[in-house]
């Protein structure tokens, strides 16, 4: 091989293993970018995320790299995961302790009244005067009542964890430690007036325990007001940023404290947001370096002058280049929406042709030609080889291609083919970004949050209060403005002064 060939191969092969460091600056991300082996989707690289500009050649130019090992690992990355790994055991610690006073208060609540009726007839059952139809009466009373708080308690308070928070609740533990103070003060009130005295009025103790169950069942139409209700009606309006490309959305909530409408914030955030894909951002970084590495300064004067001198002749020169790099900017993306729509052409064609040659058969010719009846599986693994270079080739020009693999095309394909759906409803998830929830959960980047806010995020919301939520690679600025006071008057028509004159003109037409 020839000398010079050989250490230009070098050079580039240098180049190439070090250009994702130098793009992004970031040294938890990996340094190489490994092809998958045989054997995984096509589509992409869906392993490691870089921020390279890919272009139609991404599958010939990228770098394969053999051996034992196919993922990389930092220090950094080392120290975030077992930071992750002791706040998540500091998360399951507080909720298993959470659930565990819940429970144990809960098991208080419903065996108190049971025991108050039990206790007087097993420690001294000869002694207490006959009650009759009266007690009897108040045991079903009691019974019924027990049953509507525990199916209430169940339904309020029994539901699976959306999230966990930074901090406690506060109307709920308020609630509980209620609970908990009224549940003493009749234990301490049955304990000195029935247990020392051994009272012998058997329906005065029934109807004690049938009003402790009626301050449970106020408690807990207390705890639905303050829990559900209180919150229904809009009091503010949020305007959530994502921090990256600027897309917006605003939501209308009621009463609710920092860190609840920050839940509410992500839950819609992954329905509502079209999902964060970094290589469209790489364009605008890339086509700045671009700018800079054409600068050149000369030193025409020696070596006596300093860096500073440099670093204002770069900045003078870009300020020259100013007016004509809009040009290129224009260009680029022209040239950019031209591949995008020819490639979404071919791309349509393709899929319109490969949907014809299926043929759905009725329950008399699968009768008929058993053999070659596919199911939708098979079908949708017999059509895709005939589109997936078009579709391959519009994903990777729209920069797309790490979010769908092989394998969630073909899912995809045939559940179109099974319901009967049109070509045009098959692209419709790749002609256009769709929300998060749309992809895999492996793909969407952010599961993790950080809540940043300058007040307790126990705090209610309140008029211009801004708060951050962050997470590894974008956040979400979410601005609080209150709805405005609207005054809304009344105008009363008279349906009799609908009434019109024409005045007519001997020079008018009419």
């Amino acid at each position: 091989m020839h000398p010079l060939k050989c250490g230009e191969d070098g050079e580039r092969t240098r180049e190439r293993h070090k250009s994702p460091r130098n793009k992004d600056g970031r040294g938890s991300e990996k340094s190489v970018t490994i092809q998958p082996p045989t054997g995984e989707p096509l589509l992409g690289n869906d392993s490691a995320r870089t921020e390279e500009v890919q272009d139609d050649n991404w599958g010939e130019t990228t770098t394969a790299i053999t051996g034992t090992s196919e993922h990389s690992i930092s220090q950094e990355d080392i120290a975030r995961i077992s930071k992750d790994m002791e706040d998540s055991v500091g998360l399951d610690c507080k909720r298993y302790l959470g659930l565990t006073v819940a429970s144990f208060l809960g098991l208080l609540v419903f065996l108190t009244p049971i025991a108050f009726i039990l206790l007087p007839p097993i420690l001294w059952r000869d002694e207490l005067e006959p009650c009759g139809t009266i007690c009897e009466g108040l045991f079903i009373s009691v019974a019924f009542k027990l049953l509507i708080l525990l199916i209430g308690t169940w339904a309020l308070f029994f539901r699976k964890r959306r999230a966990d928070m930074p901090r406690v609740f506060v109307f709920r533990a308020l609630l509980l430690v209620l609970i908990f103070l009224f549940v003493v003060s009749y234990w301490l009130f049955y304990g000195v007036r029935i247990l020392d005295s051994r009272d012998r009025n058997y329906q005065g103790i029934v109807q004690y325990a049938v009003s402790l169950v009626d301050a449970l069942l106020f408690i807990h139409y207390l705890a639905i007001v303050l829990l559900e209700l209180r919150q229904l009606q809009p009091m503010f309006t949020l305007q959530v940023v994502r921090s990256t490309d600027g897309e917006s959305r605003f939501y209308s909530l009621g009463h609710l404290s920092i860190q609840r409408a920050a839940l509410v914030v992500l839950e819609n955030y992954y329905k509502d947001f079209t999902i964060y894909n970094p290589n469209l951002l790489t364009a605008s970084k890339f086509r700045a370096a671009k700018h800079m590495a054409g600068l050149k300064v000369y030193n025409v004067d020696g070596p006596s002058n300093n860096a500073t001198g440099q670093s204002r002749a770069m900045i003078a020169a870009a300020a020259r280049r100013r007016d004509s790099s809009h040009n290129e900017l224009y260009y680029e993306e022209a040239e950019h929406e031209r591949r995008v729509k020819k490639r979404k052409a071919r791309l349509v064609v393709a899929v319109e042709e490969a949907f014809i040659h299926i043929q759905r058969l009725q329950v008399e010719e699968q009768q008929k030609a058993p053999g070659e009846v596919m199911d939708p599986r098979e079908a949708a693994q017999a059509i895709f080889p005939s589109m997936a270079r078009a579709l391959q080739k519009y994903l990777r020009t729209t920069r797309q291609q790490h979010y769908h693999s092989m394998e969630s095309i073909l899912q995809h394909l045939a559940f179109c083919i099974t319901n009967g759906m049109t070509p045009k409803a098959f692209l419709e998830r790749y002609l256009s970004a769709g929300p998060t929830l749309q992809y895999d959960k492996d793909r969407w980047l952010s599961t993790q949050w950080r809540l940043v806010s300058d007040e307790a995020v126990t705090n209610g919301l309140r008029d211009g209060i801004v708060f951050v939520l962050k997470c590894l690679d974008f956040s979400l600025v979410v601005n609080v403005k209150k709805i405005p006071f609207i005054i809304l008057s009344e105008e009363f028509i008279d349906p009799k002064s609908h009434k019109f004159v024409l005045r007519l003109q001997s020079e008018t037409s009419v």
